[in-house]
């Protein structure tokens, strides 16, 4: 009987068990994704610059953060199930159950619910994971080594993690009801979180946390000069000045609202003031929180997304040419002429004694492009820009622009000094009893986009001409694929981590949002009663949970923005295209509050008045 009776609690709240079960169904499959990275060495190893004991201590760190952000979503989610369910048990409990039933009843609930939405998530996980991985090759042009979407040990670790919170789960749910009066159970409505606060003291914390968010973005913006301890610092000062501002800040605004009568009695709007301070302090945690983790989110998409643009910056300061051609038959003209040329350069060599001779003159006719590095000290890269020597700075014995053109002119690979690349006279060059050959310096309007033709170019030159192929072993284009595969796995991890965290953190927010829906029922029935029209309902709804949004992705992308700067000693320009994580962003934020916003509808507003 008693089991008949909980079945039917459930039946008549199947949305919101379904809600339920498909928010712990994403936690297990991002906790799965997760791990089939963190605990993969040998794609680790390929996909990274570090070796793959070090990838994995990284990532086995990151394993930790997520496992306690995974732990905060199942208390949400916990919280959510308890109060959806906690009227019913008191139900229960009033018709004569037992305390023992009613203990069994939920331990059995919460496990089964948890190993269920553990097994399909995880299920699902294998199968983002392969998505994922397959959109992120094709747009991005990735290249992955080593990577499954079904690894064992993977999902091995899901299983035992979420079985063994959910054990914790379900007896603590079963201790804390049980000990619960019966008529606290019946009546679930929370108790309004009220603290009076001087004025003084919210303007107090108020320039403490912009004081204190001041000296964290001040240490990020200066890791030259603080060095290791820039990190340290700013964790700690910008975690204490997200509270206090969000504390102050938020308090302060609703209460100088409230006070201004024009604008706090129009509609329903004092009405959606109380309920933002109804529980104020436990959002304040909550968003505080919720903006760090963000921050961290956005940042891993932001880095991870940023490693792919440098790929092309990178391999444009490894050589100022696009492509050398040390041999042309028809296949590499053909193949030249579909380039699209930004210019080309031909020099005329001879080769005596082992020796590579060039005409000075016609060096000096057609002076070299290089690189130039600025005036980067190590501590910050500088975007490289592309110059072109003088004519008399071949005429310099020893000079840069001599030996640059040693390098680039030079027909095998242990041939890059003055040693073997002699310049000469025009007379001289002419007076040379060898054969006279020549090669082409060829650069490109967007090395991208021809990419794929310049390394067929030069697999076409390495398999007519063999005697060039180690010189080719040091073009542009190898360069280009070494930089793409030490980065790609980089932008993988990235970009999965990052929406895997805000998906994760988002939710948590959802959750912590309906865990509070029940107790605002009544208040709404009393606006129904009254006579508010549906559409004034659902407005004060959707501001109110779209300020609880606002808040801290607005305060997380501000830490992104300054936190960015902590990686100009690793990228030549961590904020180019940004826009696109930021879009990310703000397209899965919004996605999450409009979920949230119809859910909460769901339960505060009478289903009379959603059904006209």
């Amino acid at each position: 009987m008693l089991t008949k009776l909980a079945l039917t609690g459930i039946k008549s709240r199947l949305k919101d068990y379904i809600v339920l079960f498909s928010g712990l169904i994403v936690s297990a499959a991002t906790f799965y994704m997760f791990m089939t990275l963190a605990t993969n060495k040998n794609f680790l190893g390929n996909n990274s610059m570090l070796s793959a004991n070090n990838t994995m201590f990284i990532f086995g760190f990151g394993a930790v953060l997520l496992g306690i952000i995974t732990l905060v979503y199942l208390i949400y989610a916990n919280s959510f199930l308890m109060n959806m369910r906690q009227r019913d048990y008191g139900m229960f409990m009033m018709l004569g159950a037992k305390s023992r039933k009613i203990a069994q009843l939920i331990f059995v609930e919460t496990f089964s619910i948890g190993m269920i939405a553990t097994l399909v998530g995880s299920a699902i996980g294998v199968g983002l994971s392969q998505v994922v991985a397959k959109l992120l090759v094709r747009q991005l042009g990735l290249t992955l080594h080593n990577f499954n979407a079904f690894h064992l040990p993977a999902m091995l670790i899901t299983l035992i993690f979420f079985g063994v919170l959910f054990v914790l789960s379900a007896f603590w749910n079963s201790a804390k009801l049980v000990k619960t009066p019966v008529m606290k159970l019946l009546h679930q409505a929370s108790q309004p979180s009220r603290m009076q606060v001087k004025p003084v003291v919210l303007i107090l914390q108020a320039l403490l946390g912009l004081a204190l968010l001041a000296v964290g973005y001040w240490s990020m913006a200066s890791i030259k000069l603080l060095n290791l301890i820039a990190i340290p610092l700013a964790l700690v000062t910008i975690v204490l000045g997200s509270y206090f501002t969000f504390n102050a800040t938020f308090i302060w605004l609703i209460s100088l609202l409230k006070r201004n009568s024009k604008f706090a009695l129009k509609g329903l709007r004092n009405f959606t003031l109380s309920q933002l301070n109804f529980r104020i302090h436990d959002y304040t945690r909550m968003l505080a929180m919720i903006s760090i983790l963000f921050a961290l989110a956005l940042g891993a998409i932001t880095v991870g997304l940023g490693f792919q643009n440098e790929i092309s910056d990178l391999a444009a300061a490894t050589a100022p040419y696009d492509l050398i051609v040390y041999h042309q038959d028809q296949q590499v003209k053909t193949a030249v002429a579909q380039l699209d040329l930004k210019s080309k350069a031909v020099y005329h060599y001879k080769v005596v004694d082992g020796a590579t001779y060039y005409s000075v003159t016609e060096l000096q006719q057609q002076p070299l492009y290089y690189v130039d590095y600025g005036k980067s000290t190590g501590a910050e890269m500088v975007m490289p820009t592309i110059k072109r020597y003088a004519a008399q700075d071949y005429l310099k014995q020893g000079s840069a622009a001599r030996y640059d053109a040693a390098r680039w002119l030079a027909t095998k690979s242990e041939q890059s000094t003055e040693i073997n690349v002699k310049f000469v006279s025009a007379a001289k060059f002419a007076a040379l009893t060898a054969p006279t050959q020549h090669l082409q310096l060829i650069r490109v309007h967007d090395f991208l986009k021809d990419s794929k033709k310049i390394g067929q170019i030069e697999s076409a030159q390495a398999k007519a001409a063999p005697q060039f192929k180690s010189v080719l072993a040091n073009s542009k284009y190898v360069g280009y694929g070494v930089y793409k595969s030490l980065f790609s796995g980089m932008t993988f991890m990235g970009f999965f981590l990052g929406i895997s965290f805000l998906a994760m953190l988002a939710s948590c927010l959802m959750f912590k949002i309906l865990s509070g829906a029940y107790s605002d029922v009544r208040r709404y029935e009393m606006l129904n009663k009254m006579g508010t029209r549906r559409g004034t309902l659902k407005h004060s709804v959707a501001i109110e949970i779209g300020v609880l949004y606002a808040l801290p992705g607005v305060l997380g992308v501000c830490h992104v923005l300054f936190g960015l700067q902590l990686f100009k000693m690793l990228m030549i320009n961590p904020y180019q295209g940004i826009w696109l994580p930021f879009a990310i962003f703000i397209c899965l934020y919004i996605v999450y509050y409009l979920l949230t916003t119809w859910l909460y509808r769901g339960i505060v507003i009478p289903a009379t008045e959603i059904e006209k």
